[in-house]
């Protein structure tokens, strides 16, 4: 039932909207994955036209936006500890009779909209993952109405993407493409199918042009973005279902653009075609995040991952061959329910199998209205605890080792931003290690967006250090 407080926004076209002079104040704050990330940027490019600007800095704003994501644990209790922060910041600026706009988009948003709106009635607007699109006509509704809460959490029939301005900012030499949404794989721990919706590929023309747009903003390195992106299946050429290796194959030939990634995949979606790319196409980078999630078959099952152990090193053996020296990084969950000392066991040794050059490791932590939330033998949580600490030094080990494999060798970086010390920037490698190297030599002078050739002198466990071994790759 919806709070007296809230209007439920039916489904209808935004628009309508005048715009206005940069006179606004923007803050968002975006929580967990690329993709919000990603949304974020999109949001800000959309409000930009009803005058807003962006600020770096909650105080004195005007509009403030929380991005959230329902992955992590304790999402809900984290977002409503920030809006008892922006709760007394829209209550200072009452006083002085400014009003100050508060939206919450994203995943939590989306699951828990009513609680929200109940909870917290100062926030101004509720939108899902799907719905940011509609923000300029909500924000239109809320300064001229009384201020109910404005909910937009349906799953609309045509794709915001349809809704988004086609410019884009760039400001980086690096950016993310959300080429896909949602997820029909419905793993019994997550989810992102009741936040995100069912899996959505974009037309392969829509992301080329705006691949296009990107570059000419100055970006060289994209990462295609999706919950399950390798089950990317975009229109292509009127009517063709393409896969995520014929989308990189077009934007590999674009100008300018100098690397590609792709992130999150499945194992069950990594296609002979995808990893026969990683052998023939020089701008993917050799790195893929390959989440596992376990090694033990039986909790596999459990969780509806789709794929055996013997299937998922399967798929590595053929990235290997096709890309020798592609590292791979992964996800795993410890502690699900009904997982046992030797399905822990199994998962210790599937790391020591492949060799991780970086990996994501948590403990188990139920999702309501999940399956796995009502698995009748949960683990206790410090056994979890536990489990995890084990895993997680066993991955710090095989991190620092592909790290310190480095030193010694040269290797490519694209320079992304000043480093933490005077005369210093960082750069990236292949593998998305961060360099540090200085940023003049007696005959060159770095900036950013340059790819170089370093020579890597040290590491540690997160980073490497280098100076500089060559002519410029791309300026």
């Amino acid at each position: 039932m919806t709070n007296q407080n809230t209007r439920n926004v039916p489904a209808t076209t935004g628009g309508g909207f005048e715009l206005a002079p940069a006179s606004k104040s923007l803050f968002i704050k975006t929580f967990g994955c690329q993709m919000n990330v990603y949304d974020s940027e999109r949001i800000s490019e959309l409000l930009v036209p009803l005058g807003y600007t962006i600020k770096d800095a909650l105080e004195n704003v005007d509009m403030a936006v929380l991005n959230t994501c329902h992955i992590r644990e304790k999402a809900s209790e984290k977002l409503f500890s920030e809006l008892g922060r922006l709760r007394a910041h829209k209550r200072r600026r009452s006083a002085i009779g400014k009003q100050m706009i508060i939206a919450v988009a994203g995943c939590v948003a989306q699951a828990i909209g009513e609680e929200i709106a109940r909870r917290v009635p100062e926030v101004d607007i509720v939108v899902g993952p799907q719905t940011y699109h509609r923000l300029p006509e909500l924000i239109s509704r809320i300064e001229s109405t009384s201020g109910d809460t404005q909910i937009c959490t349906e799953f609309p029939v045509n794709p915001k993407f349809d809704e988004l301005p086609v410019e884009r900012k760039g400001g980086s030499v690096s950016a993310f493409l959300s080429v896909q949404e949602g997820c029909d794989k419905f793993c019994t721990f997550c989810v992102v199918p009741y936040t995100r919706g069912a899996e959505y590929s974009r037309p392969v023309d829509d992301l080329v042009t705006e691949a296009k747009l990107l570059v000419e903003c100055g970006v060289k390195e994209i990462t295609l973005l999706g919950q399950n992106v390798n089950a990317y299946h975009g229109q292509h050429l009127g009517k063709q279902v393409s896969s995520l290796s014929v989308l990189i194959e077009r934007l590999a030939a674009l100008k300018g653009l100098s690397r590609l990634r792709y992130t999150t995949s499945h194992p069950k979606d990594m296609d002979l075609s995808l990893i026969d790319a990683h052998g023939r196409i020089p701008e993917l980078m050799p790195s893929v995040h390959l989440p596992v999630q376990s090694g033990s078959d039986r909790i596999l099952e459990a969780m509806n991952r789709r794929y055996t152990v013997a299937d998922y090193l399967g798929v590595v053996d053929k990235l290997r061959t096709a890309r020798p020296d592609i590292a791979l990084s992964s996800d795993f969950i410890v502690g699900f329910p009904g997982e046992t000392e030797e399905d822990f066991r199994q998962t210790m040794n599937l790391v020591k199998t492949v060799g991780y050059a970086q990996a994501y490791s948590f403990k188990y932590s139920p999702r309501p209205g999940t399956p796995a939330a009502a698995g009748e033998i949960q683990i206790e949580d410090e056994i979890k605890w536990e489990r995890l600490q084990v895993l997680q030094n066993l991955l710090v080990e095989q991190q620092s080792k592909f790290n310190q494999s480095l030193v010694g060798a040269a290797t490519e970086i694209l320079i992304e931003k000043p480093g933490r010390y005077p005369g210093q920037l960082v750069g990236r490698t292949p593998y998305l290690q961060p360099v540090h190297v200085a940023a003049k030599s007696d005959n060159q002078e770095l900036n950013i967006g340059d790819i170089i050739q370093v020579n890597i002198t040290g590491s540690s466990s997160n980073s490497l250090m280098g100076t500089l071994g060559g002519d410029y790759i791309n300026d």
